[in-house]
C-alpha cells in the first residue's frame, strides 16, 4: 500500500498551527483559574466547575483533532481500495468503481471521479500525481486517464 501525505496549503498550516497555541492558551489559563481558587466567588459552585470543565474538554478536543489533521492526512493506494484520511475522517473506496481521472493542467488539479457521478479532488504534491494515477491504474486498468489543458484560441492569439 502507497500511501501519499496531504499537502496542506501554508495558511491552513497557520490556522492549524494558531489554533492549537489558542487551545494550549485556553487549557493554561482555565488550569490558572482552577488552582488560583476562581470558584470561590461564586454564589453556586456548581457553575463554574461546569464552565471549566467544558473548557478543559473543549480544549483537549481541539487538540486532539487539529494534530490529527497534522499527523493523519493522506491518501492511501492499494488492494484494490483508495483510502482516504482527513485527520479523524476516514473513507475508502473500491477501485472498480473508479470511472476516471483527470488532471487540470491549467489549474494543477486532479480529479478521481466515480461511477455514481461522484468525485474527490486529491490534493497532494504536483510532484507526486504521476505516481498517484500510476498507483491507482496498478489496481485498476481499466480506468480512464486524461489531460486537460489550456488551448490556443483564436482569441488568445489577438490579444498578444
Amino acid at each position: 500500500m502507497k500511501i501519499f501525505k496531504f499537502k496542506f496549503t501554508s495558511t491552513t498550516k497557520v490556522f492549524i498551527w494558531l489554533g492549537l497555541a489558542l487551545s494550549a492558551a485556553a487549557f493554561g489559563v482555565t488550569l490558572y483559574n482552577v488552582l488560583s481558587g476562581g470558584y470561590n466567588n461564586s454564589a453556586n459552585i456548581v457553575y463554574p466547575i461546569i464552565g471549566y470543565a467544558a473548557m478543559f474538554f473543549v480544549s483537549v478536543l481541539l487538540t486532539v483533532i487539529l494534530v490529527s489533521l497534522l499527523v493523519s492526512s493522506y491518501y492511501a493506494v492499494g488492494d484494490k481500495t483508495l483510502k482516504t484520511s482527513f485527520g479523524i475522517i476516514k473513507s475508502k473506496f473500491d477501485t472498480d468503481n473508479i470511472e476516471s481521472i483527470i488532471l487540470d493542467r491549467e489549474t494543477n488539479k486532479l480529479a478521481v471521479h466515480f461511477k455514481d457521478s461522484s468525485f474527490i479532488m486529491v490534493v497532494v504534491k504536483s510532484e507526486w500525481y504521476e505516481d498517484f494515477i500510476t498507483e491507482i491504474l496498478k489496481c485498476n486498468p481499466k480506468i480512464e486517464y486524461s489531460i486537460k489543458s489550456k488551448e490556443n484560441s483564436p482569441d488568445d492569439e489577438l490579444k498578444k
